[in-house]
């Protein structure tokens, strides 16, 4: 049975000496794989094809039948890692921290948390406010899609 650990250090490996890293692998039952990576810069079909080809090329198929998906973690998926978070510096994010959900501009982040700008609100005479939240407070975050 391939197991995760495996997949993480075959992944790895096809990925060390570019900008793309390991965001999530899933094994659901009947060996159904599926792969999200993420990028610095934005990650192309064909770096999905290229890492779908190392995975095979490391288990043989007579031995273990799987099926495998490698795709991006796409734009509507929440953001698991801190490394994500740089390349959405200036859009719009909603963060989930326990209960409490906070909509605001991503300004910046450090290896422990992100800066949001928070907007102004008239009604609520509340102004607009710049506010820490380290990492191990957000429960889920996900950017704002915003078609213009």
């Amino acid at each position: 049975m391939i197991t995760e650990a495996q997949l993480s250090a075959i992944i790895e490996q096809g990925l060390e000496g570019t900008d793309k890293f390991l965001v999530l692998v899933k094994i659901r039952s009947g060996n159904n794989i599926m792969v999200f990576i993420d990028g610095d810069q934005a990650v192309t079909i064909e770096d999905c094809v290229k890492l779908s080809r190392i995975i095979e090329s490391n288990f043989d198929r007579d031995q273990e039948d799987f099926e495998l998906s490698v795709s991006t973690s796409g734009a509507d998926q929440p953001l698991k890692l801190a490394r994500q978070y740089p390349k959405h510096v200036g859009r719009t994010l909603m963060v989930k921290m326990g209960e409490e959900l906070r909509k605001g501009k991503l300004e910046a982040c450090d290896e422990n948390g992100i800066w949001l700008l928070l907007p102004a609100d008239k009604k609520k005479k509340i102004a607009e406010e710049k506010v820490y939240i380290p990492f191990t407070e957000i429960t889920e975050s996900k950017i704002e899609l915003t078609f213009k």
